[in-house]
């Protein structure tokens, strides 16, 4: 397990579209490890493989420090429901924070680490972290969404 380094913005690679995982190999669990890792060692919230560089489709997740981790791989958003504008912020673009227009419930289908796969629920600031994160695999930052940025374009 390791700390990797988080791409910033700037960095060609946070633009670009990530590829589905297809193999559920030892190689998966180490970088979802070490995902883990830079997410805690960073206090984040949520961390996406291309913000580590790797163009990969899964994200991670935590709300509480660490103590409990979410593992997504290849997740998609099946329903959203209602709207909730909220600050954000995002570990790729630090000390800028705008609000942001989210859905206020999602859920992912997703598949965990071993290729079994998940159903995700999420409410509020959860349910907004999984779309900044599944944004992320996407080539989309939160600035491209972010209100008083948008309209100072």
């Amino acid at each position: 397990m390791a700390i990797r380094k988080i791409y910033q913005i700037g960095d060609d690679t946070l633009r670009q579209i990530s590829k589905p995982v297809t193999e559920f190999d030892e190689k998966l669990s180490v970088l979802i490890d070490d995902m883990i890792d830079t997410l805690i060692y960073a206090d984040g919230a949520g961390l996406a493989a291309p913000q580590i560089g790797v163009l990969k489709r899964i994200f991670v997740a935590t709300f509480d420090g660490g103590s409990t981790v979410i593992e997504a791989v290849n997740p998609v958003i099946v329903k959203a429901k209602g709207r909730r504008v909220a600050p954000e912020g995002c570990l790729s673009i630090p000390n800028v924070r705008d609000k942001v227009e989210r859905p206020r419930h999602v859920v992912v289908h997703a598949f965990d680490r071993h290729g079994e796969p998940i159903e995700l629920k999420a409410d509020g600031f959860e349910a907004s972290c999984f779309c900044h994160e599944i944004d992320h695999l996407d080539g989309i930052l939160f600035t491209d969404r972010a209100e008083s940025i948008k309209k100072a374009r």
